[in-house]
């Protein structure tokens, strides 16, 4: 049986729901986190920082728990692609691109999350999604073009379309690591998908620290971004993802993916109470544009 008919047949039920819930949540204080930790460190390494720093307590946590290791190449494979997608490009790409942009855009482009989560999962399962599929992700990435392309009101925001598109790479990655984090934990288990995952990005991003974090003072960095950065490492890596992985694993990838279309609301309600951004017009435009889209997306599983 392939996994989207699984998908299909797996019950969310309330519990499984409430974690996916969490997870999003805790996500959702990942843009404002990392904001505030490259508007006083080099955006390279707050996301090389944020993978070591969960590796030093995912290591310990994998070996104290005996996390079974994968054997199979299919398991190896899933893992790799989990970790380089999840602990590596998105950490450091994603931090690169709020360090050029503003936490308000970072939290909208995110909504294309569930898209490109469904559309990586059909490509596994050499199934085409359906129509409305297609019309809503159109839908929804015309408007996620709108908001890289529009200016209009938005040039004190702290945005750029550089850092926008950034983002939208970073995404990609993550997608992918999503996708085989999720279809790993049901085989595997939620654990050693995550924590093994975390050591792997640590592991690999690792060598590049001590090159990219020898000119940053120390001294003069604020409690903030210091807070922001282990929020990221602590909180947004390591028991996000096994919240996430989990809810996956249990409730179905192409069902709970969508509850990721909650991060845009928390991350822009965050960033507007604790980084003082503005929502102007096409923000609200964009907005609209994309959830309608999604809308279209969740109405057709």
């Amino acid at each position: 049986m392939s996994q989207t008919k699984q998908d299909s047949a797996l019950p969310a039920d309330k519990l499984v729901l409430a974690v996916a819930v969490l997870a999003v949540v805790l996500w959702g204080g990942s843009p404002v986190a990392t904001k505030l930790a490259v508007n006083e460190i080099d955006p390279v390494v707050v996301g090389a920082l944020r993978t070591v720093m969960a590796a030093l307590i995912a290591l310990p946590m994998a070996l104290l728990l005996r996390c079974v290791i994968p054997r199979t190449r299919s398991q190896i494979m899933l893992l790799a692609t989990s970790a380089v997608g999840g602990f590596v490009i998105f950490p450091m790409v994603y931090s690169v691109g709020l360090g050029l942009t503003s936490a308000v855009h970072a939290s909208l482009i995110l909504a294309c999350l569930p898209l490109l989560t469904g559309l990586f999962t059909a490509v596994l399962e050499r199934q085409l999604p359906p129509r409305r599929w297609w019309i809503g992700g159109a839908i929804a990435m015309a408007g996620e073009v709108f908001l890289v392309a529009s200016r209009t009101g938005l040039e004190n925001d702290g945005s750029s379309v550089t850092g926008d598109l950034v983002v939208a790479f970073a995404c990609i990655g993550v997608a992918m690591g999503y996708v085989a984090g999720g279809r790993l934990s049901g085989s595997l288990g939620t654990w050693p998908t995550t924590l093994w995952g975390i050591t792997i990005g640590g592991i690999v991003v690792l060598p590049v620290l001590p090159f990219v974090a020898g000119g940053v003072d120390w001294g003069a960095v604020g409690p903030m971004a210091y807070g922001g950065i282990a929020y990221a490492a602590f909180v947004t890596s390591i028991l996000g993802y096994v919240a996430w992985y989990w809810a996956l694993s249990k409730g179905g990838i192409a069902r709970i993916a969508t509850i990721q279309f909650g991060l845009p609301v928390v991350s822009m309600v965050l960033a507007i109470f604790i980084l003082d951004e503005t929502i102007s017009l096409p923000i609200f435009l964009a907005a609209a544009v994309i959830l309608s889209g999604i809308w279209i997306v969740q109405r057709g599983k």
